[in-house]
């Protein structure tokens, strides 16, 4: 039998920090690389974005959505409101969460596993590029939304603003790869698309799969980098 001996509440402490340290890019003395800007790495699970019509339809009339939790981008929203999702042959996803604020085209964003759960063959799409995608229908407590259109698989992207862009020598519609180290688990995800402007704090948006992929709940360290016309990193 190997003995082993108990570790302390301050050993796990100092454990914990420096594993969160790691993927906030400071280093243990709490300074960060000089000019580096801090990278968030974000799961984005299942949810849709509606439109006013859609909001009214579903929620009932005048009803506008309600801020539940405030997303890590300024201005964007996790919304009270869930709506079931229905797919062919009545499979369903019971409550799908919505995201605010309202757009000018409903759109339902799933995962993989999601897809074939609801028997849609979504395709990888970025955000808005919608036209000759599969439908669904939207059930809320006031009423029901047929989609003809708008169910993706959300391609992953990086937001940025111009600074940080800078910093990285892209552009707006550029493509990066993420690096993410964890424990006995490192995978590098390519063609991140690049979506620049002059506000957006520096996030990349994976969907639950590509999250689950990687252990991104235990990583160690995550790391952008500039992906050249090859695919290769420069």
């Amino acid at each position: 039998m190997i003995a082993t001996q108990p570790v302390d509440r301050a050993t796990i402490e100092r454990i914990v920090r420096q594993i969160v340290l790691r993927q906030s890019g400071e280093s243990a003395d709490g300074r960060g690389e000089p000019g580096k800007p801090h990278l968030a790495v974000s799961i984005s699970a299942r949810h849709c974005h509606l439109t006013d019509e859609h909001v009214e339809i579903l929620f009932g009339p005048g009803r506008t959505l309600t801020p539940a939790k405030p997303l890590y981008q300024d201005g964007f929203y996790a919304a009270e409101e869930t709506v079931m999702v229905v797919g062919p042959r009545r499979r369903m996803l019971p409550t799908v969460r919505v995201l605010g604020p309202t757009r000018n085209h409903s759109q339902v964003e799933l995962a993989f596993t999601d897809s074939i759960s609801l028997g849609i063959d979504a395709p990888v799409r970025h955000s808005g590029h919608i036209d000759g995608t599969p439908g669904c229908v939207l059930v809320g407590p006031a009423g029901v939304v047929e989609l003809e259109q708008g169910v993706i698989r959300a391609a992953r992207h990086v937001h940025m603003n111009e600074r940080d862009a800078a910093y990285y020598g892209v552009a707006n519609g550029d493509f990066m790869k993420l690096r993410v180290e964890s424990f006995q688990c490192g995978v590098t995800f390519e063609d991140l698309l690049v979506r620049a402007d002059k506000t957006s704090k520096l996030e990349v948006h994976l969907d639950t799969d590509e999250g689950n992929a990687c252990n991104l709940d235990a990583a160690t360290s995550m790391e952008l980098l500039k992906q050249g016309p090859c695919g290769c990193h420069k």
